[in-house]
């Protein structure tokens, strides 16, 4: 009988795990097919499950659709991603929400206190940030399941788009993600990725 290989002892069947991660690149270059409301609806419905701190959920996404939208954007961008993000389908920025604490009689009930906790605490931004930094990495997931392609970017004025789009204070922009279908010459090269053996260790 042969050894079961790493694939064999997920739960997750092999064509899944290969769009998830194994397959599945940034994409640089996208066709012309839209990128629906229904699409978007249905990848957070999926990924509003993945674990925050105090289920703060303070990851917010603003969606640039329109021609005026995304000219506001461009200025901000690197010059060697603003092209792909001026001909995305999609281009999402997300954002902390670093007031999340607002919503924890709700999220968090359990704790009717936590928002207190929060209230006037000067690491609530860095929670916030932290939280939604891990619910973007279950958002590129997300997009991989819904058969779409990401194109995460950290390459802008990261200050000026908060400026720009969220003049209240409220919200910190963390990273773009151009979404769609993939286009010609999409991928780049698969980079090296660590072994288990270089990452995990045992005490």
């Amino acid at each position: 009988m042969t050894a079961p290989t790493t694939a064999d002892l997920l739960a997750l069947d092999r064509a899944a795990q290969d769009l998830l991660f194994r397959a599945a690149r940034t994409a640089n270059t996208f066709t012309d097919e839209p990128v629906t409301d229904a699409q978007v609806a249905a990848i957070h419905d999926l990924i509003r499950y993945g674990p925050t701190a105090y289920n703060g959920q303070p990851l917010r996404v603003l969606l640039l659709r329109s021609a005026a939208a995304r000219a506001r954007l461009l200025p901000y961008v690197s010059s060697s991603n603003r092209a792909k993000t001026a001909s995305a389908p999609l281009v999402a920025v997300l954002a902390a929400d670093v007031d999340f604490h607002e919503r924890l009689p709700e999220l968090y009930p359990h704790r009717p206190q936590a928002r207190n906790w929060l209230s006037d605490s000067p690491s609530r931004a860095e929670q916030a940030r932290f939280s939604a930094t891990l619910q973007i990495g279950y958002l590129l997931v997300g997009v991989r399941a819904a058969g779409l392609a990401a194109g995460p970017m950290a390459g802008f004025d990261a200050a000026g788009v908060t400026r720009e789009f969220f003049p209240d204070g409220r919200h910190e922009a963390l990273l773009l993600l151009n979404l769609g279908h993939p286009g010609p010459d999409a991928w780049e090269q698969r980079l090296p990725r660590l072994s288990t053996e270089e990452v995990v260790w045992t005490l």
